[in-house]
């Protein structure tokens, strides 16, 4: 077992992947806290879990040494199975998702591929997938259930969804296709701030890195019959919910193999994902073929925009009145003020703008607190708390509920 050692960061930005994606928006109404907590999840989340067997024997390597082996890591093709498991405390929400529409209804039942919604179910619960990646330009994401699969394929300028159950497709075409002659094509990958890879999964957590954190090699461990070495994140500041982020980090190739966050209030970790295999060979052409199924309902992304957008404007609404977010303390105890203009209070059931089912959800969520800020509820998960005031604001970070009520106070 290689021994400890630790180094600080400065801050400096780790080189990643990156997916750029478009996709299309839609909007979650009134539920603030479960929203932020699925971005986070969304954020931190795809890789992967230890294997049980004996820890090897690496040679030595330092915190900077091993976060620069991340950083030249150049590796851009492997395939792989990937289990994670999700836990953010939030209650389930059973047959309430109806009840947020503002009809009381909701698209049950309807065929849908939809990257972005397929995508959040990764928040909560154990999912496994399949991965593949051939380059920048060939990617395949496949999220398997029971008795259906839901496949992401990009090739090129290509991108398919394909959802097994309903056998519903979503195509796109990339910007620079031909028959984009309006010049209004975006390159249709994974939805924004989506990472699909453990690289980028680690490259965000070490970004975040300022100078509030410590960084240590915590030993080896075995992943996907893969040596490792344990790179541990820490906050040094008191007051966030997050106590630690593990990432394996393959010990030939660089490759994050592991990438598990525990918070800080303990039990199991909120999110532990990792490749169960791995291979950094070529993947077979085939992983990024993809033609419909006979009888698919296939939308195009065009006309799966134009549909959307009425109903995006719609569920923004109450949304579009939020100003501009103002950011309180740094590092691990960022938080984010949004106001309404004129101190206009947030939507309510008191009011006839929010349905009686999901204040009652809200409300389960929430406790009430008091400050020099007035009075409000703060909606609690294992990682990202929210605080709504009565009066307007909403503060959001990953802090525990007296953080949130220091920062409301600190903003008077």
């Amino acid at each position: 077992m290689a021994p400890n050692d630790s180094a600080d960061t400065n801050g400096s930005a780790v080189r990643g992947t990156t997916v750029a994606g478009a996709g299309r928006r839609k909007a979650v109404r009134y539920i603030v806290p479960v929203a932020v907590a699925g971005v986070a999840a969304a954020t931190i989340g795809l890789v992967p879990a230890l294997a049980s067997s004996g820890d090897p024997d690496l040679p030595k390597i330092t915190a900077q040494e091993l976060i620069e082996k991340i950083a030249a890591s150049d590796t851009q093709q492997l395939s792989g199975t990937v289990k994670i498991s999700t836990d953010l405390g939030i209650p389930s929400m059973g047959g309430l998702a109806g009840s947020f529409a503002p009809d009381g209804g909701g698209d049950q039942g309807s065929a849908s591929a939809d990257p972005q919604k397929k995508l959040t179910e990764l928040a909560s619960g154990t999912h496994t997938l399949r991965v593949a990646a051939d380059g920048p330009d060939k990617q395949r994401l496949s999220i398997l259930d029971d008795a259906s699969e839901y496949s992401l394929i990009h090739n090129g300028d290509q991108v398919w969804a394909y959802d097994s159950k309903s056998n519903a497709v979503y195509h796109a075409e990339s910007a620079g296709n031909a028959h984009d002659k309006a010049g209004r094509g975006k390159e249709q990958t994974a939805p924004d701030g989506v990472p699909t890879t453990p690289k980028a999964l680690a490259d965000q957590a070490l970004k975040a890195a300022d100078g509030t954190t410590s960084v240590t090699v915590d030993g080896t461990a075995q992943v996907a019959g893969r040596d490792a070495y344990r790179l541990v994140v820490k906050p040094e500041q008191s007051g966030s919910t997050i106590g630690s982020i593990t990432i394996a980090v393959d010990a030939e190739t660089g490759v994050p193999l592991k990438f598990t966050l525990r918070p800080s209030s303990g039990g199991k970790a909120a999110v532990d994902a990792g490749f169960t295999t791995v291979d950094f060979g070529k993947p077979d052409a085939s992983s990024f073929s993809f033609t419909p199924p006979k009888g698919a309902e296939v939308t195009e992304a065009d006309e799966a925009e134009g549909h959307g957008k009425a109903e995006a404007e719609k569920a923004m609404g109450d949304l579009s009145a939020f100003e501009g977010m103002n950011v309180i303390g740094k590092g691990w105890n960022t938080v984010a003020e949004i106001k309404t203009p004129g101190g206009a209070a947030l939507p309510s059931a008191e009011s006839g703008e929010v349905p009686a089912g999901a204040q009652q959800f809200l409300d389960a969520l929430g406790d009430k607190v008091t400050g020099k800020f007035g009075s409000g509820t703060v909606f609690k998960t294992r990682l990202v708390n929210a605080l709504m005031t009565d009066d307007g604001r909403v503060y959001v970070g990953a802090v525990t509920k007296d953080a949130l009520v220091d920062a409301a106070n600190q903003a008077g």
